[in-house]
């Protein structure tokens, strides 16, 4: 009984595809209860959507905690995993709420939870299941990347706070003032607040604005290299192994 509702949920392309049109419902509705004329019209519409996918997805999450423990960790394997704490928090805020009070601010930042439906889509796309494959991949060299980042923006947020403190101090008054000027040189976005006027500073722009270029690449190509590797790896016949996570022959 266990092992059939066990393949009927994970391996069930019809519950798939039917679990897949209703994130997808989830986040239409979401976009169109932004505009107050819709949202206020079609309450019933909305609610009844919202209500029905809780029930869906509280199922989903209690089935799936109930046959959990035919996997090898047992149900820690599922409660633990980035699916599990998806799911989770997909139904969460719904609950919350009835359990304790809260204001009507807190409410509107609960109901932001529902975005994180559109990311339980992964355990359904083979695109998403690709992708996250590479990240696990590509982990360490994410990680040092991201610290490297740190460094950077630490280091010209402390030389650009020195170039330009005593030109503009209501501009780049403290340091933590100037992070948000590197971050948004660093990733080419631009910080239009603030910039900077004397020369010492404004060559340090220059050059961390190129900095930034390479940095902003960086992740990229990493994680294209890891996609064009997996690719051809599954060209020439090999796949990961769900186990070790080795490279082995498809049979």
């Amino acid at each position: 009984m266990k092992v059939k509702v066990y393949q009927f949920i994970n391996y069930n392309e019809t519950l798939a595809r039917f679990i897949y049109g209703l994130i997808f419902l989830n986040a239409i509705c979401l976009i169109l209860e932004s505009f107050k004329t819709l949202r206020i019209e079609y309450e019933l519409f909305f609610q009844t959507i919202e209500y029905f996918s809780i029930i869906v997805f509280s199922i989903e999450y209690v089935t799936r905690l109930f046959v959990a423990n035919l996997e090898e960790r047992g149900w820690k394997s599922y409660v633990f995993s980035n699916y599990g704490v998806l799911d989770l928090l997909s139904i969460l805020p719904f609950y919350l709420p009835l359990l304790f009070p809260f204001d009507l601010r807190m409410l509107r930042v609960l109901r932001l939870f529902r975005l994180i439906r559109v990311f339980k889509l992964g355990r359904y796309s083979k695109s998403f299941k690709t992708i996250n494959e590479i990240l696990k991949e590509t982990k360490p060299e994410l990680l040092i990347t991201a610290f490297i980042a740190l460094i950077l923006v630490g280091l010209s947020s402390t030389l650009i706070f020195y170039a330009e403190n005593d030109a503009q101090p209501d501009k780049f008054s403290s340091i933590i003032e100037a992070f948000w000027w590197s971050l948004g040189t660093l990733t080419t976005v631009g910080y239009e607040d603030a910039y900077p006027i004397t020369p010492l500073g404004k060559f340090l722009s220059a050059l961390i604005g190129l900095i930034g270029i390479g940095f902003v690449a960086l992740p990229t190509g990493i994680i294209s290299s890891a996609l064009i590797e997996k690719v051809k790896r599954e060209k020439g016949g090999c796949i990961d192994c769900p186990n070790c996570g080795m490279k082995i022959k498809k049979e």
